[in-house]
């Protein structure tokens, strides 16, 4: 049996306020909406400002933290992950780093950002003793808390693009590492625009995660890989 067709006048339509007063408070309710919606960005905007730098101004310290950024399909890093990883290979050639710390994602055997970054990190002049690998740092929030909890780093320079680093350092400097970011080359292709698109609504979750400070999915004990690389090339 086919019911009859509501009349189109029966349709339900949003009910829009009809007074001044009414359209007013309608106007304000939606610009507090989009003030909320934008504090997270702000936050991260603000807390990594005077913490960037270049290659040839960072400060000299002992780490340098590459946040990995996908492989191609044959293993090798990704346009962006070698332009951070690039950075990061100048930096230690200028003496401004002596160790470098490879966080990325290791989740299946066949995904392995950390060896992937070290390999070439090693073929462009960056002793193998001198690059310790997190292989579970899925995404920042982990990699900044594992950088302080599991590998005792205070004090790193971040290497990200542009569209990443004001949140990684916003991140670590709430994880308890003094952090300074350096922007690697960025390359303006599709993917560039989808992540920096992307980091509008990414500021939300590192709101969440500044503010809850939830464990990694992946603590695990202390491991001394940094300190040894430390030791060593001193």
């Amino acid at each position: 049996m086919r019911l009859p067709r509501p009349h189109p006048s029966a349709i339900l339509r949003p009910c829009l306020p009809r007074t001044r007063a009414g359209q007013r408070r309608a106007v304000q309710a939606v610009m507090l909406l989009c003030v909320l919606a934008l504090l997270p960005a702000t936050w991260v905007f603000t807390a990594a400002d005077g913490r960037l730098r270049t290659t040839a101004d960072a400060p000299r310290t002992g780490v340098a933290v590459v946040f990995g950024a996908g492989l191609f399909g044959n293993g090798e890093p990704s346009i962006f992950l070698a332009n951070r990883l690039d950075a990061a290979a100048e930096l230690y050639r200028e003496g401004r780093v002596e160790v470098v710390l490879v966080t990325g994602d290791n989740s299946t055997v066949h995904y392995d950002e950390p060896h992937a970054m070290r390999h070439y990190l090693t073929h462009r002049g960056v002793p193998d003793a001198s690059i310790v690998s997190d292989h579970a740092g899925f995404d920042t929030w982990d990699s900044c808390v594992r950088a302080k909890k599991i590998f005792g780093v205070d004090r790193a320079i971040l290497v990200s693009q542009g569209f990443h680093i004001r949140r990684a350092v916003a991140l670590c400097q709430e994880a308890g590492v003094d952090s300074y970011g350096v922007s690697a080359a960025d390359h303006h292709d599709a993917v560039w625009y989808y992540s920096a698109t992307r980091e509008v609504f990414a500021a939300n979750k590192a709101a969440l995660d500044a503010a809850f400070e939830p464990d990694p999915q992946f603590l695990g004990p202390k491991e001394p890989g940094v300190a040894r690389a430390l030791a060593g090339a001193r």
